[in-house]
């Protein structure tokens, strides 16, 4: 299969004309002012995204304002720090959540505080969640600073950070309750969550299935589902689970430096020979590439969030939500092209 890949030639695509023109970068040639919220630890995907988005960065499409996370242990945001620090990017402001929401260790997060001999393996300033700002008090202030309506944010963990931020009140950063900043600010929500099967695919794991990303805080998840302001664009637990990374790309292109933080950090979470679903990366490829033809968009319409953690998707002309969709053709494709992008060597 990764032989396959590697042959398959990546060409320009028609641009999507379907699309909201909320939902489209644009102009390309400037880059997407970018917020990663994440709860990076409880996956490998999330580290993946995070090494793709600098790819981005060096490549002048996209600039990552901010890192939010929503996993509350000491040692998430130091190994968000420490994947930064690696693409010379450690200034990146990192802000943390404190709501007990999986606070169990991960299994490679422990590679920020890995040593050879005296020095850290993977240089970095923030060495505890403890010492991290809150997140919130990060995204009013990325905010604030950014042009209206120009910035994305990528949520591939769970929705306490920007639900917590909706029903924040105007501080010495803005005279704007939260509602009201990112309806200034904000021009598109990329959520990875739920699960978007057509009425006919609904069966086995994809009916009624109860996201990862949603159950962990499904009360946040409705907050964000029903209140926020700007459109939104889900990509599904259907999305990922058909793009599977190949564990060779991490046995071979991540050679080029002795020790590498996305290649341990994948060996660490679950050794090769195993294929990771590209979940938290599907939601930031589209949105720094939105008129490429990776993926599909739906009609517009509106998410619900069940109590249970399900999801439901509504057609509405005027909906702010649409989620993303993906044919057989697209595939090997966007494989090829995740795998280029996350094992970019980075440009100092």
């Amino acid at each position: 299969m990764f032989d396959r890949l590697r042959c398959a030639v990546v060409t320009l695509m028609l641009a999507w004309t379907v699309a909201l023109p909320a939902l489209a970068a644009g102009d390309e040639k400037r880059p997407v002012p970018l917020i990663f919220d994440t709860d990076i630890g409880n996956d490998v995907d999330d580290a993946l995204a995070l090494g793709m988005i600098h790819a981005l960065q060096s490549r002048g499409e996209c600039e990552l304002l901010a890192v939010t996370i929503t996993k509350d242990h000491p040692l998430a945001a130091p190994f968000a720090d420490a994947v930064n620090t690696f693409y010379g990017r450690g200034e990146i402001p990192i802000g943390v959540c404190r709501s007990g929401k999986t606070p169990e260790p991960g299994r490679f997060t422990q590679l920020a505080k890995q040593k050879d001999g005296e020095r850290l393996r993977y240089p970095h300033d923030l060495l505890s969640g403890d010492d991290a700002p809150d997140a919130v008090s990060v995204l009013r202030e990325t905010l604030a600073a950014a042009d209206d309506h120009s910035v994305v944010i990528a949520q591939v963990g769970f929705s306490t950070n920007l639900a917590n931020l909706l029903k924040s009140k105007p501080d010495d950063v803005s005279p704007l309750d939260g509602a009201a900043l990112v309806k200034q600010k904000v021009r598109l929500l990329s959520l990875m969550a739920g699960a978007f099967p057509k009425p006919a695919e609904a069966v086995g794991r994809l009916k009624d299935h109860k996201g990862y990303n949603i159950i962990k805080d499904i009360p946040s998840a409705q907050t964000v589902a029903h209140h926020w302001p700007t459109p939104l664009l889900w990509s599904g637990y259907e999305i990922g689970i058909s793009l599977p990374y190949p564990h060779q790309s991490i046995q071979q292109d991540y050679g080029y430096v002795p020790h590498h933080p996305l290649s341990e950090a994948y060996v660490a979470f679950l050794p090769p020979p195993h294929n990771r679903p590209t979940w938290d990366l599907t939601s930031v490829l589209q949105v720094v590439r939105p008129n490429r033809d990776y993926f599909g968009i739906s009609q517009p319409g509106s998410v619900a969030v069940a109590d249970d953690g399900s999801t439901q998707f509504t057609p509405s002309p005027d909906g702010r939500h649409r989620y993303l969709t993906l044919t057989e053709d697209q595939k090997l494709r966007v494989i090829e092209t995740l795998v280029l992008l996350s094992s970019e060597p980075p440009q100092r």
